[in-house]
């Protein structure tokens, strides 16, 4: 049971986030979710911003992407009507870090999210990925993650 996981390892959902423009959270295709970018924002309030290799460290930035994963897990429980153990899988994590120009450590911060996903899913947490530096991000957050997941089919 997946909530029992969450649990376990003290991990309570934010709330949803709201789109911040004209786009949907999810969207599903037959038994794929194509979750929206998400940032790391908790209950509405933005935690890090700025860039990953000046303003945070490689540390802080896994936990800027430990939150963003959490928010794509509470889009994901919507998109799942409430029921996570209709995941099958992960299919894909896609992750932007707003770096300095000379930071190499993408990977890293990304591992945040990932180990995570694995923690909270076993098996069915390991996924392909990009991990992709990018001089800036909406709301100048230092973070953002994308997702694709296989759920079981209603």
């Amino acid at each position: 049971m997946i909530e029992t996981r969450l649990q376990e390892l003290g991990i309570e959902l934010p709330l949803p986030s709201q789109s911040l423009a004209n786009y949907l959270p999810y969207i599903k295709v037959g038994s794929l979710v194509f979750l929206s970018g998400q940032l790391p924002t908790w209950n509405g309030a933005i935690k890090y911003t700025g860039k990953i290799g000046r303003d945070w460290t490689v540390e802080e930035g896994r936990e800027a992407a430990r939150i963003c994963l959490f928010n794509l897990l509470a889009q994901l429980k919507i998109a799942c009507e409430g029921d996570l153990n209709q995941v099958l899988r992960c299919v894909r994590l896609g992750g932007f870090v707003n770096c300095t120009d000379d930071f190499t450590d993408h990977a890293k911060v990304l591992n945040g999210a990932s180990d995570l996903m694995i923690a909270i899913f076993g098996k069915k947490g390991h996924h392909s990925r990009a991990a992709v530096g990018v001089n800036s991000l909406p709301l100048g957050a230092s973070v953002e993650l994308e997702a694709i997941f296989e759920v079981e089919k209603p």
